[in-house]
């Protein structure tokens, strides 16, 4: 278990159903323990944000009739927490029987309640369920799944990163293949990650043994993209580095996280995996 779970987190937890709202299920997750470990000082290196998507949202109309709707929350990787998921998820359920006079009461509370969590003010846009802007798109890229590589290492290392001394290229490079495992639970978590970089070449087969190399590696979503961005960017020193992971939903929930070099670039859709 990561040095900074702490022993009250509900994940990992049985935990009763919460029918009544109570934002106090949030639980925060300081992000400088793990950057710390990364090295990392302020300013950091990259910007960006955690992009969620929540699609079991739901709460009671001024009638008192249920209504559902799907959440896309962007919250900002300057902010000093992260919100742990599956107090995420108690939070959103509890808000299942609580009566809101419009969606844009609704949402004004939810980014509060995640804000105040968080410690920086977040984004909500609430979409219909059959909205179609929620469709899954796929990425324009080069794929490396198919190159001939095996799992190997037990954790990645940004030693196993083969930089080519030949002039700067720029590419746009995805894999399917990561995994990692939760800190808490030891259970896996299912990623598309995307690389777009500008600079020397990248080796990719290299690139894919690291990407493997974190099947065994326990570490929250945000955490893993920060660590992969911050070994190609001292391995590599790109001109520009952006990196997005596209995690498999889980309790309804898939985050995205989303780190790059360039303040105004902003993180992708949902991919059709997801």
């Amino acid at each position: 278990m990561a040095d900074d779970v702490k022993h009250d987190m509900l994940l990992g937890v049985h935990t009763p159903l919460v029918d009544e709202y109570s934002p106090q299920l949030l639980y925060p997750i300081p992000r400088s323990e793990a950057r710390d470990r990364l090295g990392l000082k302020q300013p950091l290196p990259f910007a960006g944000a955690d992009l969620w998507y929540a699609y079991e949202m739901s709460w009671l109309d001024h009638t008192g009739k249920p209504v559902a709707r799907v959440g896309r929350f962007t919250i900002p990787a300057s902010s000093p927490n992260m919100v742990e998921s599956k107090s995420f998820k108690l939070y959103l359920n509890s808000l299942n029987n609580t009566c809101f006079i419009s969606d844009e009461v609704a949402a004004a509370t939810i980014k509060r309640d995640i804000g105040t969590v968080v410690g920086e003010d977040v984004t909500l846009e609430l979409f219909d369920p059959d909205d179609r802007s929620l469709a899954g798109t796929r990425l324009s890229a080069v794929c490396l799944d198919d190159l001939p590589v095996a799992a190997g290492a037990v954790e990645p290392e940004a030693t196993m990163l083969t930089i080519e001394s030949t002039g700067a290229v720029e590419e746009q490079l995805y894999s399917h293949l990561l995994r990692s495992l939760c800190p808490v639970t030891a259970q896996p978590d299912w990623a598309t990650v995307w690389i777009h970089y500008r600079g020397a070449r990248i080796d990719h087969i290299s690139l894919l043994q690291y990407i493997i190399a974190y099947r065994r590696h326990q570490e929250f979503h945000e955490q893993c993209v920060e660590r992969m961005y911050n070994d190609i960017w001292l391995r590599g020193t790109p001109e520009f580095l952006h990196i997005q992971a596209f995690y498999t939903r889980r309790g309804g929930l898939d985050i995205n996280p989303f780190r790059s070099s360039d303040p105004a670039a902003r993180p992708l859709p949902r991919l059709n995996r997801q």
